[in-house]
Parts: structure tokens; sequence; C-alpha cells
């Protein structure tokens, strides 16, 4: 994997990225977001490691809505829509919806005004 790609998988929003990407991305925020509230759940009320997780649970939540916001703007651009659709990740009970079209809505063959190909911040 080329340096740098993984921050621009998560954190970037340009270019465009397919649906396993998306998906395995998404999947990847979820388990990561599980496992620290399971770990905050097994911690004693009141001690430094319930502090502790619990701190760790709310920094990877805001990095994980910025992250979904990325790769849904990247995603809308592999079909050539506009990113300002990702807000439509946010909208209770649509949100699941959302996921679940870009990750089986296929993107366009070739070059799109986003980038010319998936998986790749526009050159």
């Amino acid at each position: 994997m080329p340096k740098g790609q993984m921050a621009w998988l998560f954190f970037g929003f340009s270019g465009r990225v397919s649906r396993a990407a998306f998906f395995l991305a998404g999947m990847l925020l979820i388990v990561l977001q599980i496992f620290v509230l399971y770990r905050f759940t097994l911690a004693p009320e009141g001690s430094g490691a319930s502090g502790l997780w619990a701190l760790l649970f709310w920094g990877l939540a805001v990095v994980s809505v910025f992250s979904s916001v990325a790769l849904g703007v990247k995603r809308l651009h592999d079909f050539g829509k506009p990113g300002i659709f990702a807000v439509s990740l946010f909208i209770p009970m649509v949100s699941i919806l959302a996921f679940i079209v870009l990750c089986l809505y296929p993107g366009d063959a070739g070059a799109n005004e986003y980038g010319d190909r998936t998986n790749a911040p526009k050159q």
C-alpha cells in the first residue's frame, strides 16, 4: 500500500473509493468503537481505567464521524455525485439505508470529474 494511502482513505476528501473499500473501512471504524466500548464496560466504575476507556471512546467517536464523512464523500464521488449528500449518513434511520445503498450501488466504470480511478485521490 502506498505511503499515506490509509490517511487519505480515512481523512481525505478528494478522489473516489470503491464499494469494497467503503464497506471495509466503515466496518473497521465500527469494530474499533465496539471494542473500546466493550473495554469501558469491563473497567470498574470510577476507576482510572474506566476514565481512560471513556476518553478513548469519545476521541474515537470524533475521529469516526470525520472519517465517515470523508468515506461517504469519496464513495459518492465514485458515481459522480457531489459529496454534500454524505449528510444522509447522519440522519437517524436513513443512515443505515444510505450506508447499504453506498455499499451496493456501482461506481462509474471509467474516469469522472472526481478522479481517473477508484481508491485513489484525484490527481
